[in-house]
Order: C-alpha cells, then structure tokens, then sequence
C-alpha cells in the first residue's frame, strides 16, 4: 500500500512539476528577453521593500477591509507551507510525519489558527466580489478569481478534514488538545468511514495544492509567483524620475521607447505578468475618473496578452489605442496604490517616445507645444527677453555671467514668466524673499525651459538638450541651492537633472516659506478665511512635500481638508503634458477637482504649483464654483502684510 502510494505521488508530482516547468521556462525566456534595466543596486532599500511590502502586505492594508482579507490569506499560507511537505508524507505513510514540527502542539495550534483566518479571508473576499462588486473589478478576469479562490477554500477544507480525521483515529503526533478546531471538526466525523475519509482528504488535499500550483503560471495568478520577484525590482530612486534615453551609444542600440515587445525592458515585462488586476490603480486614476479610455489596469492586462502572445505587431494601436497613452496625466497615483510595484508611467512614457520620435504621431495641440518648447524654449512661444517682465519694478537681481552666486537661487519657471495668472505667485514669492532678506536671484533669459513637458510628452531628445543647456549654466553660475514655485520643475531640477551632471539642494517655495515662518523671519497675521489645500501631485505624491503647506494654510487661515489629500490627492488635470492638450474625452479633471474643493464650503482654494493654478481656475469659472484660487505664496505675502498693519 505504502509503495503504490508513493508511486501515485511520484507519478502526479513528475506531472505537475513538468507542466509548471514548461511555462515557466517559457515566462523566462520572454524576460530574459527584454531589454536591460537597471535594478540590481541598492539592495538594503530593495530588502526593505520585501519586508514591508511584501511580508508586512503594507500597501494592500492602506485599505482595511480589503487588506486584512489578502494579509490573512498571504500570512495563513507562509505558516500553512510547511504542511505541504507534512501531507505529502502522510500521503504515501499515514503514521509518517515531518520529523519535529510535524510533532509540536504550538505548530498544530498555528495551523489551526492561519487554516480559519485564510477561510475567512477567502469568505470576505467572495462577499467582496459577489456581493459589494466594487467598480474597480471592471475589466477583471472574475471568473480566474473565482477559481483560484475555490482552489484556496478546497485546500484548507481539506487539510482541517484530514487532521479532524487523524485525531479521530488518533494518528496525529502532535497532542490533540493543541489543535482546538481539529479536534471540533474530529467529534461530529462519522467513525465507520474515518479511514476512508482520512485517505481522501490527505489526498485531496495534496491534489488540490499541485492542481494551483499548474494553473498558476497559466493564469492572472501568476502575480503568486512573481509579485514579490517584481516589488525586489522596484525603483528606490526618486518616484517622479524617468528613466533617460542613452543616445551615446550607436544609434542600431538606441531604445526609442516602446513599439513592439521585444523594446521592453525585462522589469516591464516583468511589470505586465505581476498585475493581480485588483482595481486599485484604476480606481484612483484620474483619467479613468472622468470618463476616458485610460484604466492602468487595463493597460497592463492588455501588454501582458499581447506579450504572452508573442505577437509581433505594434503594441499601439493594436493592444493599445492611442488615446490611452494620451490620457495620462503621470500623476503617480496608479504607480503609488499597485500592491506588487508595477511602474504605469514608465511604460506609458516610453509609448509616447516611440509614437513622438519613431512615428511622429501625437495630438495636434501637443506639436504646438513641442515647437515651441524646441524653437523659443518655452512651452508659451514667447522670446526669452521676456522672463523677466514678471519682475519689473520689484528690483530682483537678475544673476548676470561672472557674478558672484547668491545663497538661493529663484528659478522661476515658464508658468509664472509667461502666464498672468501663474505670475502673482512668483511676485508674492520675490516679495517675501526681500521681506525676510534672504540673498536671491533669477538667471532671467537664461534659464530655458526645464524640458519636462517635452519629457512627459515623449521627446525625450528635446529634454536632454534643454537639461544639458540648464545643467551648463547652472553649474556654470556655481549654483547651489535653488528654490521654485514649480512642482514640475522641483522634481525635474531635483531628480532629474542629477542623471546629466547636475546635483543641487532644491526647495519647493512652500518649504522655504514654512522656513522663514518658523524662524520668525515672516510674521503672517491668519484671517478667518476657510481654505482647502490642493496637494499637486509633482509636490505630494512624487516628492513627499505635504506638511510644509498646511503649515502655511494654519498660518493664514482655516483649514478644510478635501476627502482626496495629501498623497491619495486628485490631479488638476495638467500633469504628463496635458496642460497643452484638449480634454475631447470624458469629463475635464480639472472641473472634477473643483467641484470637491467647492463641496468643502471653504471660500479660497489654495495651490503650490502653477499649472494647478491655471488649471484650477479655468475650472472655478467652468463650473461657476464660489471659490478664488490663489498660490500660497500670495496668500502668505497678504497675511504678512496684515501682519504688519495689526
């Protein structure tokens, strides 16, 4: 008996493990494939990464409910592993066991514990599924979901079956009273059919386990397998960084972007086989929000089907329509919610560097833009003699060639330079330097665009270049520390430019500004006015600046926060170079926005960035909404000169 069981077992692990084998030879192939990407630095941030992320299901828990569900599946198989071995023994001897653990109560109780926790889980997410059906499944494979989790149920049912029955017969080595709801379950078993019940739950239990772990590598739960592989690989850099284009090297090696499978990088590839398809990135997308074609997850269910095909044809237009990729706003939020470290803009982005400078095809409004930005450089088209116009009258130095460099320098951005309404915050900001005498300056025409809106776009060609020109007079002029009202331009001077020679101290305006508060070198006098804060996405997703801001709401005003804020914050609209496209699509975002500021009742919608000015306040008149937008710096520059008359 004992040796036609060991045959059974042998026979179906041989088969199980040559069906996983193969596909996930083939799963490595496609990979290794893939173009290369560099992520194998850092290794204490990337252990950190599987410690939180992974073991400590940090990421799936920032939502409760849904987050104890997966935590407790996830958690109840790392202690249930064990118990694969333990019943593949006791399938071939029903008196063997693992020698030790198989023996020890404390082991017996744990597993008794995890075995109802990951049950319940597996309950809690069919009610989820079945009964709440939240939005974000939209576009799932629901009926994988299904499987894999009557799979999951099939083998804990089966492993209590198995140990009530052992106790019943009394072959468990471990003592019975350690195993409370084994011995339960033991006390209502039929004893007439106890042998056979315990022979076809051991075996059952241990078909089930070889049967998941086949259709694993075929399904949507692959994330299983790989998810912890892709949260390893993750980036640990800053997260509003995009990767550079490398146009040293021979043009036949240059990787334009993405246009078909074989131009992804192995952590893409990567990226598209980790997807669980949960929802919560197209949950929280803002495109999605409002009614256009883009859904993250979709996107990455789409690259993995067409990758997994091995077709050859372009990603776009045939797994992709061109108005996905053109809805993105790189807010992060998709890249920030994903519980397994899939990188949406990247893949994006480098999309868009294929269609803008392979195919020369992109909206309309977006050529004007890039033209602009190339020839004038600037996304507005005006002549650089103009930056300055913003000051006049202020006595702000302008840092001229040769000159002694100040303690800051203010880049001031295209926005504020060129937009009416852009450049109050960039007056308010001037004024409140010379008020607390700090030692600043502008480079005047000489600072050129950052590029970001060309990089965004996909020209990457067109960013290097400005990055390389700013880069030069930067250094040039000694620069050290630079402060800007800019989000855009903050993480672009601060993240970016570090990959093309640059390294500088960059503060965002409303950290310099809490700064001089708290120093007591700016003395705001706070009104009753009611304000909610707008977190730019560049600002408070990207580069974690949240507090510095409300520090100047309290200063100011009062507070009302919106339900969307601080790092969960929704986009104004105009991020990935959206600012100078048309919303054909869906609702405007930035009207969406707007209307969650106006439901607070405050009567000032404040910002820190200028296109989320502009934005903004083309969506309070759109919508009619009784609110003024104003950046902080003018709001900040009021208060202390209220200040100064009480």
């Amino acid at each position: 008996m004992i040796v036609a069981q060991a045959v059974a077992l042998a026979l179906a692990l041989a088969v199980s493990v040559a069906l996983f084998s193969r596909r996930a030879k083939f799963l490595y192939r496609l990979i290794r494939a893939g173009k290369p990407a560099a992520r194998f630095d850092n290794v204490r941030a990337r252990a950190r990464a599987e410690a939180t992320v992974v073991i400590g299901q940090s990421k799936l828990l920032q939502r409760l409910l849904p987050g104890l569900m997966h935590a407790a599946i996830f958690w109840g198989f790392l202690v249930l592993f064990p118990t694969i071995l333990i019943a593949m023994i006791g399938a071939v001897d029903a008196r063997a066991t693992l020698p030790w653990l198989g023996a020890q109560g404390w082991y017996a109780l744990l597993v008794d514990v995890f075995a109802l926790l990951v049950l319940a889980g597996v309950v809690t997410a069919f009610v989820i599924r079945k009964v709440q059906r939240p939005p974000r499944f939209v576009g799932s494979h629901l009926g994988e979901a299904d499987l894999i989790l009557g799979l999951i149920a099939g083998i804990v049912i089966s492993l209590f079956l198995w140990h009530a029955s052992q106790i019943a017969l009394g072959w468990n080595d471990y003592p019975a009273s350690w195993a409370p709801l084994s011995s339960a379950i033991a006390k209502v078993l039929p004893e007439a059919l106890l042998p056979y019940l315990e022979r076809a739950a051991v075996w059952a239990h241990v078909l089930i386990i070889l049967s998941f772990l086949v259709y694993l590598p075929y399904s949507k739960h692959l994330h299983i397998v790989v998810a912890a592989i892709n949260v390893y690989f993750g980036r640990t850099r800053a997260r509003g960084r995009i990767e550079p284009i490398n146009f040293e090297q021979p043009e036949a090696e240059v990787r334009f972007g993405t246009a078909r499978n074989p131009d992804m990088t192995w952590k893409q590839m990567l990226d598209t086989m980790s997807c669980t398809e949960c929802g919560r990135c197209q949950e929280v997308c803002p495109a999605y929000n409002t009614g256009k074609p883009l859904s993250p997850k979709l996107l990455m269910m789409a690259m993995r089907d067409h990758l997994l095909s091995e077709a050859r044809t372009p990603i776009v237009p045939n797994a992709v329509i061109d108005d996905v990729v053109w809805d993105c706003v790189t807010c992060g939020a998709c890249v920030r919610e994903c519980p397994v470290g899939i990188e949406h803009i990247d893949h994006i982005i480098d999309l868009r560097r294929n269609l803008v400078m392979v195919e020369s095809r992109f909206p309309e409004e977006a050529g004007t833009m890039l033209r602009d930005v190339d020839r004038s450089s600037n996304p507005w088209g005006k002549p650089q003699a103009d930056r300055t116009q913003w000051a006049d009258g202020l006595g702000v130095r302008v840092l001229q060639p040769g000159e002694a460099a100040p303690d800051v320098l203010f880049w001031v951005g295209c926005a504020p330079a060129f937009d009416e309404r852009a450049r109050k915050a960039a007056v308010s900001t001037a004024k409140l330097l010379q008020a607390a005498e700090v030692d600043f300056a502008i480079l005047g025409p000489r600072e050129a665009c950052t590029g970001d809106p060309a990089r965004r776009m996909g020209d990457e060609y067109t960013f290097q270049r400005l990055a390389g020109e700013n880069v030069q007079t930067l250094n040039g002029a000694g620069v050290k520390k630079i402060i800007t009202t800019c989000p855009h331009c903050f993480n672009t001077l601060g993240n970016e430019y570090a990959d093309f020679g640059g390294a500088y101290e960059v503060v965002h305006h409303t950290e310099f500004l809490a700064g001089l508060v708290r120093e007591g070198k700016l003395s705001p006098a706070a009104s009753d006015r009611t304000i909610t804060y707008h977190d730019s996405c560049y600002l408070a997703r990207h580069n974690d600046v949240r507090s510095q801001p409300r520090e100047l709401v309290d200063a100011v005003g009062r507070a009302v926060e919106m339900p969307r804020n601080r790092e969960r914050t929704f986009c104004c609209g105009a991020g990935g170079a959206r600012m100078w496209m048309e919303e054909k699509r869906g609702r405007p975002i930035n009207q969406e926005r707007v209307r969650e500021a106006a439901a607070t009742g405050a009567e000032t919608l404040a910002v820190a960035c200028p296109f989320c000015t502009v934005m903004l306040d083309d969506g309070v008149r759109e919508t009619g909404a009784k609110l003024q937008v104003f950046d902080l710096a003018t709001l900040l520059h009021e208060a202390v000169e209220r200040g100064k008359t009480t």
